[in-house]
């Protein structure tokens, strides 16, 4: 049996995902709620072009489905993430829901200020552990450093914030831009900048790109035990947490659940 942390939080992880199931194609239409397979027949059974092209079958239903609720399913994986993240830093490190995040606003035409936000934070007034407290002043003072970040800022810095993904296989340059300015916002704001990916799954010239922009980057190695490259390692010495173990220990359990998205999706109905 799982003990009640783990499965705490492996549900924060799996809950996200299991709206995957449900998963419709909108089939290049907007609405919400998307086409079910009867849909889908009727729609493209009245396309002569598509009928003529047998595009109506439901195999090609199925392949829609299959194609969006990929992406549906890398999306909520990433969201469950981000929340297990924030998760962890509040238990281990006693922080409220609000402490452990961070969103500041920017103005927009039409007087309406737009909110940003990024998915973790670690201020280092609210650790109330002073020994934990050290040793994340101590890593994030190193980060600085690797970052060669202006010694007057390194100074000002009172805390660092996270970008948590699962992976990042988009080349979409507007994610990257808006990534780049919270990083300069996070800097304006004493706070060091840090993306961490659970995954391998990063392209090399995004990576180039975020740590020329000054974000630490943390990816999913754990063939090395240093803090400043391995997620995995960070949250083992600096929060005080084995995540690599956690999943580890319930990766039966996850596979599950993953394997009972896929089928769904493969399917037509």
């Amino acid at each position: 049996m799982p003990s009640e942390r783990d499965q705490k939080y492996f549900d924060i992880v799996i809950e996200p995902l299991r709206v995957c199931k449900s998963y419709k194609p909108k089939l290049g239409h907007g609405g919400k709620d998307g086409y079910s397979l009867k849909a889908f027949r009727q729609f493209y059974g009245a396309d002569p072009f598509y009928k003529w092209m047998g595009l109506d079958t439901p195999l090609m239903y199925a392949a829609h489905k299959a194609a969006g609720g990929m992406t549906s399913v890398y999306r909520q994986l990433g969201i469950g993430c981000e929340r297990l993240f924030r998760a962890i830093l509040q238990d281990k490190l006693s922080l409220t829901e609000e402490q452990s995040k961070w969103s500041y606003k920017v103005p927009r035409s039409g007087g309406r200020d737009r909110t940003l936000s990024l998915d973790g934070r670690i201020d280092l007034q609210d650790v109330a552990d002073a020994q934990i407290r050290r040793r994340v002043e101590s890593w994030m003072k190193k980060a600085a450093t690797i970052l060669d970040i202006d010694k007057k800022v390194q100074k000002s810095l009172a805390g660092v914030v996270f970008e948590v993904r699962q992976g990042y296989k988009s080349k979409d340059s507007k994610r990257q831009n808006a990534d780049i300015a919270n990083a300069a916002t996070a800097y304006t704001r004493a706070y060091l900048p840090c993306a961490a990916i659970l995954s391998l799954q990063i392209d090399e010239n995004i990576a180039l790109r975020y740590t020329a922009e000054k974000w630490l980057l943390l990816t999913g190695r754990v063939d090395v035990a240093n803090p400043h490259e391995s997620v995995y390692a960070f949250m083992k010495q600096v929060v005080g947490y084995d995540l690599a173990a956690f999943f580890n220990r319930n990766k039966t359990a996850f596979k599950r659940q993953v394997t009972e998205v896929l089928k769904a999706l493969l399917e037509a109905e």
